[in-house]
């Protein structure tokens, strides 16, 4: 019998085994939740789908059979609730297990699913439901969210759902679920109808509304495949928020197309400890994280745990510091491999299980994709040369797992497609083995003094001096200069700021680097603004520097 993956997914390899390209195979009818959820439920469904586990230690598990059942229940309560095919319903419910059972539930219906951040504010979520034009919200009883939730959308004519504990007068998931049939026929559904709505964090500009259709699953078959490197039985750990992108890269479509089940950790406070320990007692295979998470794990006495079970580590959403990867891989025998992607498309660049991690790089072109790195002309930039990386289609369509739009906003959906390429906005450059080394978004790269400065460069050498936890290096405003290098860092313990240390920081990337790339300012600082999916914001500290310097 074969895989449910390979009746979609083919892969085109040269002589030597390496892959050179991919064809899909899909109907105009494709539907993720029936036809490989509820497949997976019909062929193998006592086999286990997800686990999920909370920070106290209740521990759940679902099979496939269990994950259709409830979705199917999950889709009849939502359609009684009047959401219907094509409407849009935002999920706010942090590592809750609802979360994949009510976007499995809203694949069923055809409805449009907008998973969003729990660290949103009211004004945020009433900017999505009208854009989206949502009929629902489905949120958990946690934090301040359900109050944030019922001030966004106030009078309107729409349906806040509670996960968890009662709130006020609104209607509970739970109740209702436990009162509504089981049984749920196929909607019939086109693979180019709307199925995600992924607000963007807003780093430049306000948050933008990205549209995925019901192909962009497919696309993360790769992902899981030759990226994440699971395999069929095994089970995978990606740290991510449901609210953000990387959930669907990491916690979802691609995963359970190659049948390894998903490891779901909801925890409040992030403990290096505690998640290490998970990793060791839920024999965790294949493991994914940004490059904070490692830069905590490092920091613990990782002989401690028994890792041994883990197969493969993986790290995207911002540059890696070679000095956090080298230890870890010098403590567990395992290589960090780097990827890279945006929210409007799935994984553009990584280094797959069979290629080498070279030091620094975020790995080779994904076979998606046509990978381009141009000027700002729009020719290809030489080997070494800074460039912007562009997908440059093979066909006249976009490529498959490519957003389709932004919701409302036509202009700008043109704008990123100027030239025929898709605009990603991001720097890079290209090594000799055609691996790729990231700069910086366009506008983080820093211009002084007629040089052009990538801040990642420039902040993986700080990271190697033994003082600095993390940091940032950006862009400050200077009469003179055009601006200057800025290094917001934190500090590790047991050192304290002071303007010696500052000195030997700057001496210490002088030494390293060009004269001219050298931080002439250094302030230290206890944290470093964030966008709601974790990332450091060098645009929020640019905002606030401008502001002071003026």
């Amino acid at each position: 019998m074969s895989e449910i993956y390979e009746d979609y997914y083919r892969e085109i390899k040269d002589n030597k085994g390496k892959i050179t390209g991919i064809d899909f195979s899909y109907n105009d009818n494709f539907n993720f939740a029936y036809d490989v959820m509820d497949r997976r439920a019909k062929e193998t469904p006592d086999e286990r789908a997800l686990v999920h586990k909370t920070a106290e230690g209740k521990r759940t598990v679902f099979t496939y059979a269990d994950i259709k059942r409830l979705s199917d229940k999950t889709a009849v309560m939502l359609r009684e609730l009047g959401v219907a095919k094509g409407e849009a319903v935002l999920l706010l419910l942090k590592r809750r297990y609802e979360f994949w059972i009510s976007i499995l539930a809203l694949h069923k219906l055809g409805a449009v699913a907008v998973p969003t951040s729990h660290m949103v504010s009211a004004e945020d979520i009433r900017e999505r439901v009208k854009l989206s034009k949502a009929k629902a919200v489905i949120c958990v009883k946690a934090d301040d969210i359900c109050d944030k939730v019922e001030k966004a959308i106030g009078e309107m004519d729409v349906v806040q759902l509670v996960v968890g504990k009662p709130y006020k007068d609104k209607p509970s998931f739970d109740e209702l679920l436990g009162r509504t049939k089981e049984s749920f026929d196929r909607v019939e559904t086109k693979v180019t109808d709307d199925m995600l709505y992924y607000f963007t964090s807003g780093t430049n500009g306000a948050p933008k509304a990205v549209i995925h259709d019901f192909s962009y699953p497919l696309a993360h078959i790769y992902t899981a495949k030759n990226w994440h490197g699971v395999k069929k039985g095994g089970l995978h750990l990606t740290v991510a928020d449901s609210g953000w992108a990387k959930s669907a890269w990491g916690k979802l479509y691609g995963q359970w197309f190659m049948g390894t089940a998903i490891m779901v950790y909801d925890y409040e406070q992030f403990y290096a400890g505690d998640m290490l320990k998970l990793i060791e007692t839920e024999k965790i295979t294949t493991f994914c994280a940004p490059p904070t998470i490692y830069k905590y794990f490092v920091r613990e006495d990782l002989s401690k745990y028994k890792l041994s079970n883990l197969c493969y580590a993986t790290t995207a959403g911002e540059p890696m510091p070679v000095e956090v990867s080298q230890k870890f891989s010098d403590m567990t025998g395992l290589v960090v491999r780097e990827g890279f992607g945006q929210t409007e498309t799935a994984l553009q660049i990584c280094t797959s299980v069979d290629d080498t991690q070279e030091t620094g790089s975020i790995g080779f072109a994904s076979p998606l994709y046509n990978i381009k790195l141009i000027d700002e002309n729009g020719e290809e930039v030489a080997e070494g040369e800074e460039g912007e990386i562009v997908i440059v289609p093979k066909e006249e369509k976009a490529p498959i797992g490519v957003f389709k739009g932004y919701l409302g906003d036509e202009a700008l959906y043109k704008d990123i497609w100027a030239g025929g390429v898709y605009h990603t906005r991001d720097k890079a450059r290209k090594g000799k083995n055609g691996e790729f080394y990231f700069v910086g978004r366009n506008d983080d790269v820093i211009k002084s003094s007629g040089y052009r400065i990538g801040p990642s460069e420039v902040e993986d050498i700080l990271m190697r001096h033994p003082a600095v936890f993390e940091c940032a290096v950006t862009a400050y405003p200077s009469k003179t200069r055009g601006s200057l290098v800025k290094a917001s860092v934190i500090l590790s313990d047991d050192y304290k700021p002071d303007s010696k240390l500052a000195t030997e920081l700057q001496e210490y990337v002088k030494k390293r680097a060009a004269i001219y790339k050298y931080p002439r300012i250094v302030k230290f600082v206890n944290d470093l603004p964030r966008t709601t999916t974790g990332k450091i914001s060098r645009a929020k500290i640019r905002e606030a520097d401008y502001r002071e310097a003026n």
